[in-house]
């Protein structure tokens, strides 16, 4: 069993990014970013704890399979779309909070319409540590570009982040689009060495990690 080196908030060893680390956007070329945990579009509805600056940054092995996953799409017009990449741990301990917090309800209608909030820990949407903390885990969608146009997001099935059946990667209820779509998403991923998690088509994990046993803490900024 791996035992995680956790670093508190305000620890000064977590005060900036570890030379380890990279901003994928000067990896990745034509990366999309759009962080939502920086801004009020999540489950939440606020800023999240740790995210100062709209970045995604990985541990640079992540950001370097992410490059070849990026040229590998480039063939069929597509892209990526990040949601988010590094998480510190003081997020986590946010989400943690906010699904302790049965009064607040305000996304559920457009992030958990049919999942009981106190049941999010039981099937797997939260938990108390994140595999984004170590730097090598990704959540994104696909773009298509167009000459000169701004890439638009294809159809998933869901919205980032919606929790539910849906939007497992194996899930039938959505429509053979959207089936196709997370097909081609996964098998590039996979091409480019990151494995999927069951219950989030978006959530790709580079394998093996360069930072298996350790979730860091310093801010995203």
């Amino acid at each position: 069993m791996l035992v995680a080196l956790v670093l508190l908030p305000g620890s000064p060893a977590q005060a900036q990014m570890p030379a380890g680390f990279v901003d994928a956007a000067t990896v990745v070329d034509q990366l999309v970013v759009d962080m939502r945990y920086f801004g009020d579009d999540n489950f939440v509805g606020v800023r999240i704890d740790g995210y100062e600056a709209p970045r995604c940054l990985l541990a640079r092995p992540a950001a370097v399979a992410l490059a070849r996953v990026q040229n590998d799409l480039a063939p069929q017009g597509l892209g990526l779309k990040v949601f988010d990449c590094y998480r510190p741990t003081r997020a986590v301990a946010h989400f943690v909070r906010w699904a302790r917090d049965l009064k607040d309800m305000k996304r559920k209608a457009d992030f958990y319409p049919d999942v009981d909030k106190r049941d999010l820990f039981k099937l797997g949407y939260i938990a108390a540590h994140s595999g984004h903390s170590r730097g090598s885990t990704v959540d994104l969608t696909l773009v298509r570009h167009t000459a000169g146009g701004v890439p638009a997001e294809i159809d998933m099935g869901t919205r980032f982040d919606f929790f539910g059946g849906q939007s497992w990667p194996a899930s039938r209820n959505i429509g053979p689009e959207a089936q196709a779509n997370r097909q081609v998403l996964a098998t590039a991923m996979r091409r480019g060495g990151f494995l999927p998690y069951a219950r989030e088509w978006w959530h790709f994990t580079l394998s093996p990690e360069p930072y298996p046993a350790r979730y860091f803490d310093f801010p995203v900024r």
